[in-house]
């Protein structure tokens, strides 16, 4: 069986007789899922979710434009298409989760609780709740195994966005339909392209979620403002520099310090004192880590099994903690603490606490879910 035969074979038991809603963004992959419907004879009820800022002009945010193309290709394939504002719970929900973790010195991903709290969740409260299916365009496929559905792996590596999905809930995943799942971008655009449709050669979006063009650190300067604080070379206790908020700094960053002398890596922050620490070189060991644990792990698909729910993950894993192509091997184990520990294979750069480490199957085929990062 071909990818191109996914929804007329393998998911037509699956959404046989069911109401099934499309999230329908603006983009070319929710459009190309649009057409994937169309195209067996299915019309479903489009839904376009509006979660832009109250001043769209002073974000320079690209809704309008959004809208737009969603309602062009509702029309062309005869959908119904709903706006349903979701800007309270967005700006609430996943933009305090943010500045909550950036504020403590974390690593959030505001993406991956867009999925949770906004695609799969506030959506559902509104209006999802009437239907048995909630189609997106996510590069993720599903996979019923022994009963249970399970969240399985793209074939593109590095459109795969099962990392971003890796927090949704275990009723949300029953619900979830990725129709375009089994292609590679390359193919989508094809089919776009082919099918005529007005945003076929549109750029993916690079902005958080789906708000457009805004910049993170704007985003963030929007709500905490500015904390000045000295730079600190790690090995030696040297002061290099001043930076204006520790929240505006990952670690591992390099790119964008501004710090004469470099190139410099951010190792460590130090949220009490303000203090940021950096180490110099073109690749320094303090950049790396090759072992840290992982809390409150959160299950996509809960074990069937009467052990305690951390004890079911196998200990031969892949893993991933930010979006890239690259899986990498690990052990999972346990500590002193009884705390679930990555052990990975080969040292990682840009270990963050606060960050999401993804854990998957040793082929990197089913994703068990994800654990945030710890100190």
């Amino acid at each position: 069986m071909t990818r191109f035969g996914y929804l007329c074979n393998m998911n037509m038991e699956e959404i046989n007789n069911k109401r099934v809603a499309v999230l329908l963004s603006g983009g070319v992959d929710s459009s190309v899922v649009v057409y994937e419907f169309a195209r067996i004879g299915l019309h479903p009820d489009c839904f376009y979710i509006n979660i832009g800022p109250e001043e769209a002009e002073q974000w320079d945010c690209t809704a309008e434009e959004d809208l737009e193309m969603a309602t062009a290709v509702a029309r062309k394939y005869g959908c119904r298409l709903e706006v349903v504002d979701c800007h309270h719970e967005y700006w609430d929900q996943v933009t305090r989760y943010t500045m909550e973790k950036v504020k403590a010195g974390l690593t959030p991903n505001p993406d991956v609780m867009c999925n949770r709290l906004i695609k799969f969740g506030a959506f559902d409260e509104k209006c999802g709740h009437d239907y048995d299916l909630i189609a997106t365009g996510h590069y993720a496929q599903t996979e019923w195994i022994d009963g249970q559905k399970w969240l399985t792996t793209s074939p593109d590596p590095v459109k795969d966005q099962t990392d971003f999905l890796a927090q949704i809930e275990p009723w949300q995943l029953r619900k979830a339909l990725f129709p375009i799942g089994h292609y590679i971008k390359g193919e989508v655009r094809e089919v776009a392209e082919r099918e005529h449709l007005v945003n076929a050669r549109r750029k993916d979006s690079q902005g958080i979620c789906f708000l457009g063009k805004i910049n993170y650190n704007d985003y963030i300067r929007r709500y905490l403002g500015e904390q000045s604080g000295k730079v600190v070379e790690l090995e030696t206790g040297k002061r290099i520099g001043e930076h204006r908020g520790l929240w505006f700094h990952t670690i591992g960053q390099r790119k964008g310090l501004g710090f004469g002398g470099g190139p410099w890596f951010v190792v460590k922050k130090d949220v009490e004192r303000n203090i940021l620490y950096v180490s110099h070189g073109y690749d320094p060991e303090t950049a790396y880590k090759q072992e840290f644990p992982i809390h409150g792990f959160h299950f996509l698909t809960p074990p069937a099994t009467d052990m305690a729910p951390e004890d079911s993950l196998p200990e031969d894993i892949t893993f991933k903690i930010r979006h890239t192509p690259e899986y990498h091997r690990a052990k999972l184990l346990k500590d002193d603490e009884g705390r679930l520990l990555v052990k990975s294979e080969k040292p990682i750069h840009g270990v963050a606490p606060g960050q999401f480490c993804v854990v998957y199957d040793k082929e990197h085929h089913c994703c068990f879910g994800s654990g945030e990062i710890t100190v």
